[in-house]
């Protein structure tokens, strides 16, 4: 057998005899980018979810691999003093509660550390001299979701809304949820109890029959709006009319019902069709004063209460005097750009989601916004053929998906490089990455970590660029 060379000694590297399914002992050194514990068996990297840096752990092997081992957490040998108890029983069974069981302090400072790991990882130009501020966080971190996006399944009789255990298609059922907004909870609630009423065929993965696969609720937290969102396999919706009825007659907060159809298996949640069922076609939300039509599809960001910490960061991370012709790359509905109008003379924004485009011009004109104007397109694509055009950014500001940035868009920024330029990021590595290229023609100022998920993993950041 031929054993790869370690790098540093030059001799046979023979790899840990490990098999799936063996215990081991180990110690919990840090956390990982996931929000798992890493620890060392025998100079291998070692990955355990939920469990915390210090803590002495007995682990079951779920994966070899030739650099590291994934483990299941069988139990505590010695605790962390930053473990609590979560406030929901499923919170180490499925996404979005990976951390309910870390201390929020702990919390706001591996999402810190979590950005230094990926800075550290990618090394762009003068990364250990940039300030990494402490982590803007919550003074409640639960109830802040709003929106509220389960599947729904059937077993044993018994319709079902929640989400997949982590790695699986085994649904768990939600009836609480602490991290939603109680409204979204209490929409979802009926909903689903008015679905096992009328018997309405729900989705089988089985054979992709039925009807109903997701129900999202999104309720607007400065308004008296909520949203109900069918995604179905099919645009035959049976019993709808009775469905209708019923949330007229008990759910008197709904403002809006929609249908979007999504037929088949697939990884994808939402289909291109959207169809208006009741009520209005959109919802309202009201963020630093201005107010914002959300389309079904629209983006928004999912922590109403912190969106707007979050946009003043990176407002004033621009440094505006009033005469900048401002870019807003991955505009969503204008939720950044059109707050920035009345500190420029103009803004241009884009997004690939035409739904969003409407919505960002509508909320334009009903915001009596007169110098910001939005395209459908990729970034990538509008940013140099504006350039081509003669249009010259004084400034610009991207928040992009979790991707980061397309290699032709950093190549636009790069060869109009505006003086002013902020990130909005939502994935501290994707970021780093992109600094790698960015940091040719601009310093990083600061980084701004801010905490709009708690009790999961997720990170959002903003970065202040000055051009060299």
């Amino acid at each position: 057998m031929t054993y790869k060379k370690n790098y540093k000694t030059n001799k046979p590297y023979v790899p840990v005899q490990v098999e799936v399914g063996q215990k081991l002992k180990l110690t919990i050194t840090r956390m990982g980018i996931n929000g798992e514990g890493i620890g060392f068996y025998e100079k291998k990297l070692v990955f355990v979810p939920g469990a915390f840096p210090g803590e002495k752990v007995t682990i079951k092997v779920t994966k070899v691999n030739f650099n590291f081992l994934k483990a299941e957490l069988i139990n505590l040998r010695s605790k962390s003093p930053d473990r609590v108890e979560p406030r929901d029983s499923y919170a180490n069974e499925v996404g979005g509660f990976g951390l309910e069981c870390l201390a929020y302090p702990a919390q706001l400072k591996f999402k810190q550390d979590l950005m230094r790991q990926a800075l550290k990882k990618f090394k762009p130009a003068g990364w250990q001299n940039y300030k990494v501020r402490s982590t803007m966080g919550m003074d409640n971190p639960y109830e802040y979701r709003n929106k509220a996006q389960f599947q729904i399944r059937e077993k044993d009789g018994k319709v079902m809304a929640g989400l997949y255990k982590e790695g699986s298609h085994d649904l768990v059922d939600l009836p609480t949820c602490s991290v939603q907004y109680p409204m979204t909870m209490t929409v979802m609630r009926k909903i689903v109890e008015f679905i096992q009423e009328l018997e309405i065929p729900v989705f089988d993965e089985s054979n992709a029959s039925g009807i109903i696969k997701t129900v999202a609720v999104r309720a607007a937290l400065n308004t008296d709006d909520v949203q109900v969102v069918f995604i179905t396999n099919t645009p035959k919706f049976v019993k709808k009319g009775l469905m209708l009825k019923k949330i007229s007659e008990e759910l008197p907060q709904v403002t809006s019902v929609m249908q979007n159809i999504n037929p088949g298996e697939t990884s994808l949640v939402w289909g291109d069709k959207t169809v208006h069922l009741a009520g209005k076609t959109t919802i309202t939300e009201k963020i630093k004063g201005l107010s914002f039509e959300l389309s079904a599809r629209a983006f928004l960001q999912l922590n109403s209460i912190m969106t707007p910490q979050l946009y003043e960061v990176a407002i004033s991370a621009l440094e505006l005097t009033g005469n900048e012709k401002i870019v807003d790359a991955y505009s969503g509905v204008g939720t950044i750009g059109l707050p920035l109008a009345k500190h420029a003379s103009e803004i241009r924004g884009m997004d690939t989601i035409e739904e969003a485009v409407a919505d960002a011009n509508n909320n334009a004109r009903l915001n009596k916004i007169t110098n910001a104007f939005y395209e459908v397109g990729k970034a990538e694509d509008l940013l140099p053929e504006w350039l081509s055009e003669g249009f010259k950014p004084d400034a610009i500001i991207v928040d992009p998906p979790r991707t980061g940035l397309a290699a032709p868009l950093i190549k636009a920024i790069l060869k109009s490089a505006p003086e002013k330029f902020v990130y909005v990021s939502c994935n501290p590595s994707t970021l780093a990455a992109d600094l790698v290229e960015l940091t040719r023609k601009y310093n990083v100022d600061f980084i701004q970590p801010i905490d709009m998920m708690p009790q999961t993993a997720r990170c959002e950041a903003v970065v202040k660029f000055t051009r060299k």
